[in-house]
C-alpha cells in the first residue's frame, strides 16, 4: 500500500511542478519513459495511463495477466512477448482490442493463438 502511495505522490508532484504533462497532445515515447522513471510505475500503468489520459489507440500493456488469460497464452513461456506478438494484426488500434478483452475476457476479432 505504502508503495501505491508513493507511486501516486510521484506522479501528482511531477505534474504539478510541470516535469510530467499528461494530456492527448503529450509526446508519447517521452510521456511514457517519464511515466517508468517514477517510483512504483511499470510499463504496465505507463502503457495504461497512454490508453486512458494520453489517449493513443496503440497502446498495449503486454504484461497484464487478464489480458493474456483472455488471449490464450498465460501459459506460454514468456507470456508478454507472446501477447505482444499476438497483438501486431491490431496495430495501430490495440488499446481498443485491450478494452474488448478486459470487458468481455475473450480474444478480439482476429486474434489469432500460438
Amino acid at each position: 500500500m505504502r508503495q501505491r502511495q508513493a507511486a501516486i505522490t510521484a506522479l501528482a508532484e511531477a505534474v504539478t511542478q510541470r516535469r510530467l504533462a499528461l494530456h492527448p497532445f503529450a509526446p508519447l515515447a517521452e510521456t511514457t519513459a517519464a511515466l517508468r522513471a517514477l517510483p512504483g510505475i511499470g510499463d504496465w500503468t505507463a502503457q495504461y495511463i497512454a490508453m486512458r489520459a494520453l489517449r493513443w489507440p496503440d497502446a498495449f500493456p503486454a504484461g497484464d495477466v487478464a489480458l493474456q488469460s483472455a488471449l490464450g497464452v498465460r501459459d506460454a513461456p514468456r507470456p508478454a512477448q507472446a501477447a505482444e506478438a499476438a497483438s501486431q494484426a491490431w496495430r495501430p488500434w490495440r488499446s481498443y482490442a485491450v478494452l474488448r478483452a478486459w470487458a468481455r475476457g475473450i480474444p478480439p476479432a482476429g486474434a489469432t493463438r500460438p
